[in-house]
């Protein structure tokens, strides 16, 4: 963070100091909630939760080099004592990108936000120092953790925010107001919360509407949810996609023999190639969508173009590829599952796996609400259009669901099955794996089905070591 006396925070977040003896002592480390990544000069955020209530580590974080506690109560140990710690952290992070001075790009969509912010940081922090959400931390409190990581020379500032209802994302971008704001899809992710696509895009669309009038709305042209929301910004619009009319687009796309993405990429200011080292071609969109804020900001075709290239994920269990000793291709895709990425993880697998034994390792995917049994029958019949060897559809009615319409579509018989639980998966895909194999694991984070890939992993470590 960047360098803020006690005394200061205290007044920013409107908070009192408790045994603060000193209170000129700058906070120069970075505000963390977990009290396992407290360093020398940070600021520890108090929260109480369901399992644990960070103020019963006051002490240990003190003593671990923590300024002080954000707090909801004194805790025998320096502390700034306000109200709410969520509101005073959000009202803290505000005050810093203000004065920070930093570009703000902010992201939402239904699919593909964490791979795309991933894209978009590591191409921009080629022309200057970006900070960029870690992992998915796109909440109120992840948010305002991640502005709080900038520093004095950031010149980026890259923010995920993801929304659960309808004023989440205008309360986020409240916080750290954005200058270009990009939307990516409207899909069924949380539609069972939301009650339907309509409201989907009216949450995400208050990204664009908190756009100032010199700020630009990146918008996916082949998305008709997404280009609407036009009319709600006064900001200028970029379009980015495959559709002609996009601004920033792609020609020619095609998948390698390993299913990477290769294209044209056209801008504006001029055409390069890109071939991606990431897998699948539900990339292409989000790579357009990375391209169109990075030549907003000035970056040139081929600089763009090279970055993609050479970029990689940074985050884990996001299309994950491990090629063990024995030939068998492990894709741990297990962070989240929707429709929309579920479909796209499939079509990875099955151009990664031509002239190869396929197995999908599928879960249940979370907060459909009535669509559930309609999505889940789709996602099964698809892998057998798809000509996915194998089905292992892991868990309870969703997977039933998965392993059903599998049946219904292609009358597999054996080839899909219907297993109780993870540790059912990894035996099963123990003892039927053969050299060569591509195995896809992918359902809802709940599930927890990341198990079975890193199970499958170590299973191969583990035979190298009896090997020897």
């Amino acid at each position: 963070m960047i360098a803020l006396s006690l005394a200061e925070i205290a007044e920013v977040v409107g908070g009192q100091t408790h045994d603060i003896p000193d209170p000129s002592v700058e906070v120069t480390g970075p505000v963390v909630r977990d009290s396992r990544e407290v360093r020398p000069g940070s600021l520890f955020a108090a929260f109480a939760g369901e399992r644990a209530d960070g103020h019963d580590y006051a002490q240990d974080v003190v003593r671990a080099g923590a300024v002080a506690v954000l707090a909801s109560r004194p805790v025998g140990v320096p502390a700034i004592v306000v109200e709410d710690v969520q509101t005073a952290l959000g009202a803290l992070a505000r005050h810093v990108v203000q004065r920070l001075g930093a570009t703000l790009v902010a992201l939402t969509g239904s699919a593909g936000k964490t791979s795309t912010k991933d894209l978009i940081a590591q191409v921009l922090r080629r022309k200057a120092p970006t900070v960029f959400t870690p992992g998915s931390l796109n909440n109120e409190i992840g948010l305002p953790l991640t502005a709080l990581s900038a520093t004095e020379d950031t010149r980026f500032l890259v923010l995920e925010m993801g929304a659960r209802g309808i004023g989440h994302i205008r309360y986020l971008t409240g916080l750290t107001p954005p200058r270009i704001g990009l939307v990516l899809n409207v899909g069924s992710a949380h539609i069972g919360e939301f009650g339907g696509r309509e409201q989907i895009a009216q949450a995400k669309g208050e990204l664009v509407e908190a756009l100032p009038e010199d700020g630009a709305a990146v918008l996916n042209a082949d998305d008709p949810l997404v280009r609407a929301m036009a009319a709600r910004t006064k900001a200028k619009v970029v379009l980015f996609g495959e559709s002609a009319e996009a601004d920033v687009r792609a020609e020619n796309v095609r998948l390698t023999d390993s299913g990477r993405p290769s294209f044209r990429l056209h801008t504006p200011s001029g055409a390069a190639d890109v071939t991606m080292r990431l897998y699948g071609e539900h990339h292409v969109s989000n790579a357009l969508a990375a391209a169109a804020v990075a030549h907003e900001l000035g970056m040139s075709a081929e600089e763009i173009a090279t970055a993609l290239s050479e970029a990689g994920s940074l985050s884990r269990w996001r299309m994950e590829v491990t090629e063990r000793p024995d030939g068998v291709t492990i894709v741990n895709d297990a962070y989240n599952a929707n429709p929309e990425s579920m479909r796209a993880a499939l079509r990875a697998l099955a151009a990664m796996g031509r002239g190869r034994r396929t197995w999908a390792v599928l879960g249940k995917m979370a907060e459909l609400g009535d669509e559930a049994l309609a999505e889940h029958d789709a996602v099964g019949r698809l892998a057998v259009r798809l000509n996915v060897s194998k089905l292992v559809a892991v868990g309870g009615i969703e997977a039933s669901w998965l392993q059903l319409g599998a049946y219904n579509e292609g009358s597999w018989g054996e080839e899909s099955v219907h297993v109780s639980d993870a540790q059912a998966a990894i035996d099963l895909l123990r003892s039927e794996l053969r050299p060569g194999d591509v195995v896809l694991v992918k359902a809802s984070r709940s599930v927890g089905l990341e198990s079975v890939a890193q199970a499958l992993v170590e299973t191969a470590a583990e035979g190298e070591v009896a090997a020897r």
